[in-house]
């Protein structure tokens, strides 16, 4: 009973985990073409949450196709930001852009709490269930789950087929021989920003058809110590390594679970949080650079 019960858990944390490293993908971008930390990434999953929420009950419109519509607004808010601060910070001190990401977080939440009110909500998308024997996955869930390994997919092919991805490359590489060449540097740091931004406000929605309810404003901050330590965890600086550490927490997270049910007398889900840190920063100890090297 208690291995079928691991064994369940363990393929809800492998969908739970692609859409961690979906939502830390956007993260590792930012940080590795522009070496901006987006302290506010929280407030953009949150963004994308409330735009599948609304289009749900107030439109009607499955939250699968409010991915498009999540990726446009994050692109707009993603060279909103970068021209109307980033730009201006990025020769400036590190503490310069820590701050004004974080101002964009806040910004963000109290902008979504004047519209939407504090409270939680969720909706209830029901489109059936899959009977794996070992456990029961919502089809939402399975959606969440390869829709995020889509765009993984097409964030790959978009960094290694086309002139803009080999840009981006050029520039992560060498910034300065990147502008020797002929690459309009500012461009990309413009894009980088606005797509990474965009792949967060994408994974909002994501998250949202795996865990539909406890929407509010400031649902953001523990998704963004996950990110933080997702993205340290697959390689700071590489997207693909963020989407492998995600999967990895995922599994930590759910499998732990089961075991920590066991013990009595103790509370499984604050002891599981414990867990996965720890191991976390075991790995970390026996290989600082991530589990991928930054690209």
């Amino acid at each position: 009973m208690v291995v079928e019960q691991l064994i369940g858990n363990l393929v809800q944390g492998l969908v739970l985990g692609a859409i961690y490293g979906m939502a830390t993908m956007g993260l590792s971008l930012i940080f590795g073409v522009l070496k901006v930390v987006n302290v506010g990434h929280g407030a953009f999953i949150m963004v994308g949450a409330f735009i599948a929420l609304w289009m749900f009950n107030a439109l009607g419109v499955v939250p699968i196709f409010a991915i498009p519509v999540a990726l446009v607004v994050g692109l707009g808010l993603g060279f909103l930001f970068y021209y109307s601060a980033i730009r201006k910070l990025l020769e400036g001190p590190e503490l310069a852009s820590l701050l004004a990401t974080f101002s964009m977080g806040v910004l963000l939440e109290e902008v979504a709490k004047l519209i939407f009110g504090s409270e939680f909500r969720g909706y209830n998308w029901a489109v059936g269930k899959l009977d794996l024997g070992v456990t029961v996955l919502p089809m939402t869930k399975l959606y969440a789950c390869l829709g995020s390994i889509v765009v993984a997919v097409l964030l790959y092919i978009w960094f290694n087929k086309t002139r803009a991805g080999s840009a981006m490359r050029s520039v992560v590489e060498d910034s300065a021989g990147a502008r020797v060449c002929g690459v309009n540097v500012g461009g990309v740091y413009a894009l980088s920003f606005a797509l990474g931004i965009g792949l967060t406000v994408v994974s909002g929605v994501l998250l949202t058809m795996f865990i539909p309810v406890g929407i509010n404003p400031y649902m953001g901050g523990g998704y963004t110590l996950k990110a933080f330590v997702i993205a340290v965890l697959g390689g700071l600086a590489s997207p693909y390594g963020a989407f492998f550490g995600g999967v990895v927490f995922g599994l930590l997270e759910n499998g732990s679970y089961t075991l920590f049910a066991l013990i009595p007398g103790v509370e499984p889900f604050a002891l599981t949080r414990f867990f996965s840190f720890v191991m976390l920063l075991v790995i970390l100890l026996m290989r600082p650079t991530g589990l991928l090297r930054a690209k």
